[in-house]
């Protein structure tokens, strides 16, 4: 859309006709001699100055700090595109409420391959994102996943990106792991207001078959060199990692932990492996990121969707004994699990909110102070099932859909350097409520499907099945 997109600068040249003949036909031998380079790979529409600032980014209010609180993960689809209108609703709804992170990765997720050839760079689709990120007022976070072809033993050129789930989620091979790094800084001089980095995504590619193992010592040698060329861009920009998938099993499954576990099942050992080995080894790190579901890996809520959810509390407090004083960031978490297309749409909005709702409960609880809710925004219709707003394609798209009233809430009311308290809670409703308080605000959800009447904090009130209320606190 025109809003987003790059200005040509066309006004301002003034050219006769003759000369517009002239540069008409110089621009096209210039195409010819720059989509025909001596390896063949077209470079059209692509351009060296990567490095190049985009647009017209803030500056910086002082050094960043490495917790950036509660928000949201720009998916394939984003609000970034569509129609303008719907566009413009979205970003006044957030930049009104004060701006919520984003997240967007640099090349799949709604963005396309930033070098399709080396030391050639096509960053439009992710400018669009940037630009959307900007204008709603967002602290901007970039994932730095995935990566271009001819990284990881693919074709180069334009046209010849390989967009199947396997290609893009193959890491880079260890002799382009630099150049991997090269890339990431690029992406950082481009846009000098975005202040935090999470290296790759989930270990995609970062298997090891011989060992049936994660490939943790390739992870950690890209990681390292990223984290240097970041650091060597500008100091004070923000990197975490590893972002890995803190996956559970049931307890007597090959591999599960003997010490990491709970009701909710035990983590695989192979992973805190993985974890463990990045910890002792890097380069050096800003906060800590995770990702995980509160089911195993056979799908199983245990015992329920809402206890399942202590599971974030207990793999939050492995990882903060281990990292010290690092933030501890939660760079996606699921409570729902997904059919065969990975799509959750089986539960009521209700129920998906207030399992929603107990989860992030859970990871604060696990000493998390950012987290990133995967936003599965769809291209058309008007309804959108766990998405934040309706799709963005009509001028009446960008509706609020429930669970971004409870995203952006949960941001405002416990921002990093929350101050937690324990509340009163009626001994009856313990088992059917799940609570947390800050100084001013109490957030309490109902954990079954049906009403009940609970006393929390003194009062007592009614709430209709899976409900989530926000309480103002009575204090002083």
């Amino acid at each position: 859309m025109g809003r987003h997109g790059w200005n040509s600068g066309a006004g301002r040249w003034r050219l006769t006709a003759l000369l517009g003949v002239g540069a008409a036909a110089l621009a096209l031998l210039v195409t010819l001699l720059n989509t025909l380079p001596g390896d063949g790979a077209s470079t059209a529409g692509t351009s060296r100055d990567g490095a190049k600032v985009h647009g017209t980014p803030a500056a910086p209010a002082g050094a960043p700090e490495p917790e950036v609180g509660w928000g949201f993960t720009h998916t394939q689809f984003s609000a970034a595109e569509g129609s303008d209108a719907a566009t413009e609703r979205v970003e006044g709804r957030l930049k009104n409420a004060g701006g919520l992170p984003e997240n967007q990765h640099i090349m799949g997720w709604g963005a396309d391959n930033p070098e399709p050839v080396k030391g050639r760079y096509d960053f439009a689709a992710l400018d669009r994102r940037v630009d959307f990120m900007r204008a709603s007022g967002a602290t901007p976070v970039i994932t730095l996943c995935c990566s271009p072809d001819w990284m990881k033993g693919g074709r180069s050129g334009v046209g010849n990106t390989n967009w199947s789930q396997a290609a893009l989620e193959t890491a880079p091979t260890p002799e382009h792991y630099q150049d991997f790094a090269d890339l990431a800084a690029t992406v950082a001089k481009r846009y000098p207001d975005v202040r935090h980095f999470v290296v790759w995504n989930e270990f995609k590619g970062f298997w090891n078959d011989a060992q049936a193992r994660w490939d943790y010592e390739g992870y950690t040698k890209l990681y390292n060199l990223v984290y240097k060329a970041l650091k060597k861009v500008d100091q004070d920009i923000m990197v975490g990692g590893p972002y890995l998938v803190m996956d559970s099993l049931d307890p007597r499954s090959e591999g599960a932990s003997a010490t990491v576990k709970g009701p909710w099942g035990a983590m695989d050992q192979r992973v805190l492996d993985a974890f463990a080995y990045w910890n002792r080894n890097k380069a050096g790190a800003d906060f800590v990121v995770v990702d995980g579901s509160s089911y195993t890996n056979d799908d199983e809520l245990l015992p329920d969707e809402f206890a399942a959810t202590d599971k974030f509390t207990a793999v939050g407090k492995w990882v903060r004994a281990r990292t010290g004083d690092l933030p501890l960031w939660w760079a996606e978490y699921y409570v729902e699990p997904g059919d065969a297309d990975d799509e959750r749409k089986g539960w009521s909005e209700t129920r998906r909110r207030a399992v929603q709702a107990a989860g992030m409960i859970a990871m604060v609880r696990g000493g998390a102070s950012s987290g990133f809710y995967w936003n599965p925004e769809t291209e058309k219709g008007t309804g959108c099932a766990g998405c934040l707003w309706t799709p963005t394609d009509r001028g009446s798209g960008g509706a609020e859909l429930p669970m971004y009233d409870l995203v952006s809430r949960f941001g405002k009311a416990f921002p990093p350097g929350t101050s937690y308290r324990t509340v009163s809670v009626a001994e009856d409703d313990v088992p059917n409520v799940r609570i947390l308080a800050g100084d001013k605000v109490v957030l309490v959800v109902n954990t079954l499907d049906r009403p009940i009447s609970a006393q929390v904090d003194g009062r007592r009130f009614a709430m209709q099945a899976y409900e989530v209320k926000w309480l103002d606190r009575q204090t002083g």
